[in-house]
């Protein structure tokens, strides 16, 4: 007897006859019990058999009984009164459910939910009602038609229940073991990558690119360790920057052809920022690394889970995703191996801080031995100002450049610190602080901003209920997308006072040179730096008082002699000080007995390593590109 046959008849003996089993399938890490008569299963049967198999589980309606889309579609909207004002339907057929937005997700509801049982008993799709985004995300709307095409719902149908059978596969009694080997991201910035081994499984946390350097670009994805790729279990993205998950695409070029486990709002921002990179490369003359259909097979492979959501990703491995306060989808990962053998914690980057945006980075957890986290502001000298006294110097900036009848410029990632900054100035102008000024978004902030209002549950309290009481300040009328050329053009030459986010964050390319060739030979206008600027590129030299700048136009080299003022605003960052990662090892719970210092420059690991051996007594290693720890 097989596995599936074994739980299938142990489900069978604990829900009872009632049941309707017609078969219980692999989706991925979970187990799909489809079923013709899904009411069966309470919430409290459902609680009971997953404890008792020790695995996820989750009920489907058998799909002959469902509704051809089409139909149920039009079904659906005889059902729903229109005050809802649904603005679109999406059937995702591996899950059997259908996603319903509406300006009222209210009413697609009903009184006790009479709608939504009505809608489950008539088409027999699992309805999930979702309030429409106050700003279309074009991203979104892509991946979900990737996701919806025929031919790629088969083909993900098997591919989840290949990931199944791996995950689930007999591996016998094996003495277990635990290492890491660092591929990329170690005593640097940039480039993170991570091989978590045991005894039964590999899995790669994060796979990024330098974006401040091309002669170490790459992780290390050449080490033997990692091949065959299909002996890889898992990729796990902890977050959409670049340094994060720009190689991943050019991992499946080269025949990965596994799941990919993050945060829904990391899969499209991921998707946005890899797209939108291989759109500049192109544009620039350069030999893309990987195509816009390595991307989309990037996406079709997508496994996405909330935070706090515990499943098996290999025979020997569970993982939980927590809140890392960074951006948008930020993950902490949670590694537990074994029945409770060893526990390792990959804080990616984090913000131990409340900001306008995010709660801070988790710290409860129900063990940890070894804790793997970021140095980047590790150095004595990495005390950052806290939001509230960077808001006060933003704002106290602004206002002068703006009085004086100035431009100001502000290179930004167009993930995380754009709607930081876009926030604070909004605040500021409502509260009458600076005058009432336009503020243009160019680059990807505008879509990236779309993706953050279609994901409110992932944002602080304070900011999500605003936005759920349609007193969303990201609509304010002090926006401005710059959305062409022509526009751009039209800023550029316009005399009055403006401020301006664009990107890129380290100034290496992007829109934001345009103004700066404009803009830079005027005393009345100010740069102003809100992010970390790495080595070697044009931001960090700017900032640190470069004033001819090289660069082109129409394909010819230029001098631009910069004549502006340059302010440095700290505070704003996404990653923690050097107090924040000190206080985050001081109140973790459990307390782990090893520390492995990573993304950070090499004299940061070095210090704050030194300065947590000291004060907390923890086992602390520093490794090298290349690597390997043991952890047990």
């Amino acid at each position: 007897m097989g596995y599936l046959d074994e739980v299938t008849d142990r489900v069978r003996e604990l829900i009872g006859g009632k049941a309707e089993i017609t078969s219980i399938e692999f989706e991925g890490p979970l187990l799909a019990v489809y079923t013709n008569n899904p009411e069966v299963f309470t919430e409290d049967a459902i609680k009971e058999i997953a404890k008792a198999i020790k695995k996820r589980i989750v009920i489907r309606t058998d799909p002959a009984l469902r509704e051809e889309p089409e139909m149920a579609e039009k079904e659906i909207l005889s059902i729903v009164p229109e005050e809802a004002e649904v603005t679109s339907i999406f059937f995702q057929d591996e899950s059997g459910e259908v996603i319903i937005e509406a300006k009222k997700s209210g009413v697609v509801i009903g009184k006790n939910g009479a709608i939504l049982n009505e809608i489950r008993d008539r088409t027999h799709w699992a309805p999930v009602v979702l309030r429409t985004p106050p700003i279309h995300s074009t991203t979104i709307e892509e991946v979900r038609r990737i996701l919806s095409n025929k031919d790629v719902v088969e083909e993900r149908r098997n591919f989840l229940r290949k990931v199944g059978r791996k995950v689930h596969r007999d591996v016998g009694e094996v003495n277990n073991w635990v290492r890491t080997t660092a591929l990329g991201g170690y005593r640097e910035v940039g480039r993170s990558c991570t091989l978590l081994n045991t005894a039964h499984s590999k899995v790669l946390i994060d796979c990024g690119l330098n974006v401040s350097s091309s002669d170490d670009f790459f992780p290390y994805l050449n080490a033997p360790e990692l091949h065959p790729l299909d002996s890889i279990d898992a990729v796990v993205i902890t977050h959409a920057h670049l340094d994060h998950c720009g190689i991943l695409p050019w991992l499946f070029k080269m025949g990965y052809d596994g799941p990919v486990y993050c945060t829904e709002p990391t899969m499209y921002l991921m998707a946005l920022l890899q797209l939108d990179t291989l759109r500049v490369t192109m544009a620039e003359g350069r030999a893309p690394l990987y195509s816009s259909e390595d991307v989309t097979k990037e996406i079709e492979h997508c496994i996405t889970l909330g935070y706090e959501e515990t499943t098996d990703i290999s025979p020997d491995l569970k993982m939980t995703l927590y809140n890392a306060g960074h951006i948008l989808g930020s993950s902490m990962v949670h590694f537990n191996v074994g029945e409770g053998f060893y526990n390792v914690l990959f804080s990616g980057d984090y913000k131990y801080e409340r900001t306008i945006l995010f709660n801070q980075a988790n710290k409860r957890y129900p063990r940890v031995e070894t804790l793997i986290m970021e140095s980047t502001y590790g150095a004595k000298e990495d005390i950052q100002p806290s939001r509230d006294e960077a808001i006060e110097r933003l704002v106290n900036v602004v206002s002068s450049a703006i009085a004086r009848g100035g431009k100001v410029m502000v290179p930004v990632f167009s993930v995380g610190r754009s709607q930081e900054v876009m926030l604070a100035l909004e605040s500021a102008m409502r509260n009458n602080e600076i005058e009432k000024t336009e503020i243009y978004l160019d680059g990807m902030i505008w879509e990236a901003t779309a993706i953050h209002t279609a994901y409110p549950e992932y944002l602080n309290s304070e900011l999500r209920a605003k936005i759920f009481e349609e007193n969303n300040p990201f609509l304010s009328d002090i926006f401005v997308r710059v959305d062409s050329r022509e526009m751009r053009d039209k800023v550029l030459i316009d005399p009055k006072p403006c401020i301006v986010l664009a990107t890129a964050g380290m100034m290496n390319g992007g829109p934001i040179l345009e103004y700066l060739k404009y803009w830079a030979g005027s005393e009345k206008n100010v740069l102003i730096f809100v992010g970390y600027q790495a080595e070697g590129t044009l931001g960090r030299r700017i900032q640190k008082g470069l004033r001819e700048i090289q660069t082109t136009e129409g394909g010819k080299p230029i001098t631009i002699k910069a004549e502006l003022d340059v302010e440095t605003v700290d505070g704003f960052s996404g990653h923690s000080d050097r107090r924040q990662l000190i206080n985050y090892v001081r109140d973790i719970t459990p307390k782990p007995t090893k520390l492995i210092v990573c993304h950070g420059d090499g004299t940061k690991s070095i210090e704050l390593a030194a300065v947590i051996r000291n004060r907390f007594k923890l086992d602390t290693r520093i490794p090298v590109n290349l690597e390997s720890v043991r952890l047990r």
